[in-house]
């Protein structure tokens, strides 16, 4: 049992720690400082369990989200580029054309009226964005 004493002073009670500290010293000396480091790790590694669980359910969140948003409109015109270091321009497609690949970019219509202007085979055989644009 611990004994406590109270000693009155001007403003307020105040608890003498004297026993509560020799018992603590006891207790500390029969803890060693291993296990003590061993109980720190534990209790770290809960709380990054809770930070890494936060974490996923606010991108599940952000996905959720996003997949409630219609996606962008496609450009209206659109290069596709050929491989490799020149990337030159392999065709222009309507930007909803799904014969275009995957190296595309989205162009202005003057820039596509440019280069249908320079070579007319650049169009695409599907979309005909030369038609489109009174190109012949």
């Amino acid at each position: 049992m611990v004994k406590v004493r109270w000693h009155r002073t001007a403003s307020c009670c105040r608890l003498e720690h004297r026993t509560y500290n020799r018992r603590l010293e006891r207790t500390s000396e029969k803890i060693s400082r291993l296990d003590l480091l061993r109980f720190l790790e534990r209790v770290q590694e809960r709380d990054l369990a809770r930070t890494r669980q936060w974490i996923a359910d606010e991108e599940q969140r952000q996905a959720e989200i996003a997949a409630r948003q219609a996606p962008p409109p496609p450009p209206d015109w659109i290069v596709e580029q050929g491989i490799g270091a020149g990337r030159r321009i392999v065709a222009v497609h309507q930007g909803w054309c799904r014969m275009s690949g995957k190296r595309t970019q989205p162009i202005t219509q003057d820039e596509a009226l440019r280069l249908l202007g320079e070579d007319p085979e650049r169009a695409c055989q599907q979309c005909r964005p030369d038609t489109e644009l009174g190109v012949l």
